[in-house]
């Protein structure tokens, strides 16, 4: 069941919320705290990008297309790399991912632990 509730806590956008209500409670495992601490960075990195770009494109006058088409991008990317995540739970390996978790830590682990 555990590596079950792991692959719900990534899914883009809808594992958000286990992810948080998991933090919120304080209880699972180090591997579980952690992949929910990833999982919630990840989609709020994204939010916010998604954000600023649609904002910025709905705003300009000069860049709207290069802007949408950022943010396309942008959205792509975080659904590949939680499905790449995803994936790397399913073969047994490590669901740290450079960079963010360590920014998960950092700023998630004092505020929702």
């Amino acid at each position: 069941m555990s590596k079950t509730q792991l692959l719900l806590h990534l899914v883009p956008i809808v594992g958000f919320f286990p992810s948080l209500w998991t933090l919120y409670r304080g209880q699972g495992s180090r591997e579980q705290l952690a992949i929910s601490r990833l999982s919630i960075t990840l989609a709020l990195t994204w939010l916010l990008s998604y954000l600023l770009l649609a904002t910025g494109a709905a705003t300009s006058d000069f860049f709207p297309l290069r802007l949408f088409i950022l943010n396309s991008f942008l959205t792509s990317g975080y659904f590949l790399v939680s499905v790449w995540l995803i994936l790397r739970l399913m073969q047994g390996k490590s669901g740290r991912l450079p960079g963010f978790s360590s920014l998960a830590e950092r700023v998630l682990g004092k505020y929702l632990s």
